[in-house]
């Protein structure tokens, strides 16, 4: 892309204004919050002191609109607090240009380096340092510095204190990613029925796990409905894949792929029920349609195999995850979803119910009730949790096999010739829950975040600077820093801090953030300025009245803050100007300094990101390895569970997975990244990217679909798996590192495994075909970096065929 083109680009994103939904109960606390500050400093200590207590309650109250999910109380307090540190040590040192340069290079460059402990992190530190250029401006003897910086902090403390006594809606930040991440796995099983290949982003999944990592204090405070859905929902999207997928599940056409796009519009709709009960904490409405979809006896006389295992399993996690959703004194009078497959239990054949689990028949002998009739429902309600059995009672893990056969077993009796219809396919383990459990994921508090930042921001200036963008961004912000604070004293306007002032709020560490930002804060300053200089003209407004007028352009900035940052800078200019005003700074001594100084910071943070910059499209493919190995690890790790079964509760399956998926959205930010920057292709043309791009994903599809199939613990074990695993593991690697040298990868070790496979007598259908999938999309993805293949010519189109049965993709 060129320059011109990439400036018209940055310009156009940085101007835009996106409709977003507005908090005005949270906007209002915030407000409050800053007009009791104002008020009672301006009351008590004049317009000096009310100044300074302004900008800590105004930027403790920005701190807490950002994306985080730790408690707002504590992103109010922290802001305040550093903000008042950075501000009595910036007066320590005002008076002495040297000693003050050397502070602000020291606190921007650890402002640029906290970018790696988070964005929320990057953002407060780079507005301390802008405030304190600000703030230290306004005392002039150390006392009056200290208090000055106490107030500030004060301003911090009131709007934490209000956060806590008047609380807008508690947890709502975690419930909207939960609610988030079942909505997309609601519209996932819609499109599902239309394509069963259908690609689905992970980004709210790992929202959802990023909310539902809570400090300990969070943990026994969290609402009952916070518990679990997320573990459900990580569950439910494997089965959903499978279900759909004609390579393990049913055929493209027919009655059986009737039956699945019902199940899957059912598990739509009851998982949108699940997520709207869960947004707004009011117990689940579910659909009667849905109802009547999931509780039809229908399923187990036309799905068999693998896909009726995953139909039945799909029904009890759709109930684990309506129980959930459901607020505690609403879960009592809600009719279970399990009262259908008890249901569905009764009209399946003979074979079927013999092969109840356990727990439900050894519940019927105790009670001497019948086994229900095809048309009798059942009365019980099912217990939430299945009990305990003795230990004498408990069956071993090859009893268990023999009577509840798994997929596996099911398939390897089948043949490999597809689905049939059959009356030997087990139920679940239980029918009264899935096999999903709540895991509380910790997240340190406060004074246990200082060791972990500190490593990670040591970690940065570990890297090299050609790797490290947040390195490059620190380096980079210090020195437009110094030098706009130095260019800024040296015009004859005043106000010269607020050029570097501008510089430091607009910089962040890509590209296209930081050019849009300038642009905006420019525009922004410009229509904000020219408002408010509009009002103070006409209304010629003492200090109450500039204070109170500073007070509704704050609430304006916190309610329109998330609709751009154009918008944002418009009511944070006037701001300023009426803040100002209230110290008794004419306008005439403000405007047009603001204006000039403004542009001066934004053309110099543009400019040092042209001299000293950080492209992404350069190490796109090291962004590409990563994935590869990542995913590698991921799809091996699950194949070696099919030569070592051990049930679906491996840890190492969950790792793995996560680990690719870190991967994945690095890779997605970087081609984000990477679509704006004004740099020649060095490295992955735009084809290519997308191309390698998709070959990935269906590699981490393919391994999730193996996923979903994982044999239980006493399972016959398939050895070649074992070879396979290793192919997969030692062959990404090595591929990595030709991906990072611009060479195409060859996976001849995983076709040569998959030749010679030998699993007469295996349950191995479901790995074997998965291997074949994970090859063909392996191959695609060397197609993809092959600039010598023609298009629409595979490399390996004469190459050897995958066996009949396989599926075509």
């Amino acid at each position: 892309m060129s320059w011109l083109r990439a400036l018209k680009e940055t310009a156009r994103s940085g101007l835009k204004v996106e409709r977003r939904r507005l908090e005005p109960l949270i906007t209002v606390r915030a407000g409050a919050g800053l007009a009791i500050v104002v008020g009672v400093s301006l009351w008590l200590f004049g317009p000096a002191v009310a100044a300074s207590s302004a900008f800590g309650a105004f930027q403790a109250a920005i701190a807490t609109f950002q994306r985080s999910w730790r408690p707002r109380p504590v992103l109010a307090l922290a802001s305040g607090v550093s903000l008042g540190i950075s501000t009595f040590l910036g007066y320590l040192t005002g008076a002495h240009v040297v000693l003050f340069l050397a502070l602000l290079a020291l606190w921007t460059f650890l402002s640029g380096l906290s970018w790696a402990v988070g964005p929320t992190v990057g953002i407060i530190a780079a507005s301390n340092v802008a405030m304190m250029l600000v703030t230290i401006t306004l005392p002039s003897t150390l006392l009056e510095a200290a208090g000055h910086a106490a107030v500030i902090a004060a301003g911090g403390l009131v709007q934490a204190l209000l956060i806590v006594c008047f609380p807008v809606r508690r947890w709502g930040a975690q419930r909207d990613a939960l609610a988030d991440a079942l909505a997309a796995e609601a519209d996932y099983a819609r499109r599902l029925r239309h394509d069963p290949e259908a690609p689905f982003d992970p980004a709210p999944l790992m929202a959802a796990r990023d909310a539902a990592t809570v400090t300990p204090r969070q943990a026994r405070r969290r609402p009952a409905e916070l518990h679990g859905a997320r573990g459900l929902a990580e569950r439910i999207r494997p089965v959903l894949a499978s279900l759909a997928d004609p390579a393990v599940g049913v055929p493209a056409e027919g009655v059986e792929r009737d039956r699945v796009r019902e199940l899957l519009a059912a598990a739509g709709e009851v998982l949108d029920a699940a997520a709207r009960a869960i947004r707004h904490g009011r117990p689940a409405v579910l659909p009667a349609s849905a109802l009547a979809a999931l509780r039809t006896p229908d399923t187990g006389a036309i799905l068999s195999g693998p896909p009726r295992r995953a139909a039945t399993r799909l029904a009890a996690l759709l109930d684990d995850v309506v129980e959930t959703a459901d607020p505690p004194s609403s879960i009592a009078g809600r009719r279970s979803l399990l009262s259908s497959l008890s249901t569905m239990a009764g009209h399946l054949p003979p074979a079927v119910t013999n092969h109840l689990p356990p727990a439900v028949t050894r519940t019927r002998q105790q009670t001497g009730k019948p086994e229900p009739k095809p048309t009798e429902q059942p009365t019980e309600q099912p217990t939430e949790q299945p009990t305990e059995q003795p230990a004498d009672q408990q069956p071993t893990a090859q009893q268990d096999a023999d009577q509840h056969p798994t997929d596996q077993q099911d398939a390897d009796r089948q043949g490999d010739t597809g689905p049939a219809v059959t009356g030997t396919t087990a139920l679940p383990a239980t029918l009264t829950s899935s096999d999903t459990q709540p895991i509380t994921l910790s997240r340190p508090t406060v004074p246990e975040l200082a060791p972990v930042a500190a490593r990670k921001m040591r970690d940065e200036l570990a890297e090299s600077t050609r790797e490290s963008a947040v390195k490059r961004h620190a380096f980079r912000v210090t020195v437009v820093a110094v030098v706009g604070y130095l260019i800024g004293q040296a015009l004859p306007l005043g106000h010269g801090y607020w050029a570097p002032m501008a510089s430091v709020m607009v910089m962040r560490p890509d590209f296209s953030q930081t050019y849009g930002r300038a642009v905006a804060r420019f525009g922004g300053t410009l229509v904000g300025v020219a408002v408010a200089t509009g009002v103070v003209q006409l209304t010629d407004p003492g200090p109450l009245l500039s204070g109170a007028l500073a007070v509704i352009c704050a609430a304006l900035t916190y309610l329109l803050m998330s609709t751009g940052y154009a918008v944002s800078q418009v009511t944070i200019s006037a701001y300023v100007v009426f803040l100002l005003g209230m110290g008794g700074t004419e306008w005439t001594q403000t405007v047009p300094e603001r204006v000039v100084l403004t542009l001066v910071g934004g053309v110099l943070a543009m400019l040092s990101y042209a001299v000293y910059p950080a492209w992404e499209t350069p190490r796109l493919r090291t962004r590409l390895a990563d994935w590869l190995v990542a995913g590698g690890v991921y799809a091996a790790t699950v194949v070696h569970h099919y030569a070592e079964p051990v049930g679906r509760h491996s840890t190492d399956v969950r790792e793995t997975l996560l680990t690719m998926r870190d991967a994945r959205i690095a890779w997605q930010d970087a081609v984000q990244r990477a679509e704006d920057e004004p740099v020649r292709h060095r490295g992955l043309s735009r084809a290519a990217t997308e191309d390698a791009g998709h070959a990935l994903a269906e590699m981490a599809r393919v391994a999730m679909l193996m996923e979903a199939h994982l044999p239980d613990r006493g399972t016959t074990p398939v050895p070649p798996a074992a070879l396979l695993a290793d192919a997969l593991r030692e062959t990404t690697e090595r591929a990595a590192k030709d991906v990072r040298e611009k060479r195409v990868p060859d996976w001849d070790p995983v076709r040569k495994v998959l030749d010679d496979w030998d699993g007469e007598g295996l349950p191995d259908r479901v790995v074997r075909r998965g291997g074949r999938l994970l090859l063909e999309s392996l191959d695609e993805l060397s197609e993809a970096l092959d600039t010598n293949t023609p298009a629409g010519k595979s490399k390996h189109d004469d190459g050897p065929q995958p066996p009949e049965g396989t599926a075509a993709r």
